[in-house]
């Protein structure tokens, strides 16, 4: 019995690792912006209330913040907010990708 275990303990754990990972896929939207400087591709994970994206060749990852209106997601030192299908990226104040246009918007 013991041995049993000690083999089926292995492939519960990968199981569960395999499980969390499917369920964050399923909370992730990719959303794809068609901005003034490039395109930007932004995935908003909703369980985590956070959005990542690569800017400047760097992977950005921003959590939700206070917002009067639409949703804003800040590092301290970058701002994505977005209301409705359009989108701004600000770094340090400054908008650094502006007039980003959600391209295949859901309705």
């Amino acid at each position: 019995m013991k041995k049993l275990l000690l083999i089926a303990v292995p492939f519960l754990l990968a199981g569960c690792s395999y499980y969390n990972q499917f369920v964050d896929r399923m909370h992730t939207d990719t959303l794809e912006y068609q901005c003034d400087e490039k395109p930007l591709t932004v995935k908003l994970d909703n369980t985590r209330q956070e959005v990542s994206f690569v800017y400047d060749n760097k992977l950005l990852n921003l959590q939700q913040g206070i917002s009067a209106s639409g949703a804003r997601y800040t590092d301290g030192i970058y701002v994505f907010w977005s209301k409705g299908d359009s989108a701004t990226v600000y770094k340090r104040d400054h908008i650094v990708m502006n007039n980003c246009q959600l391209q295949n918007p859901k309705r």
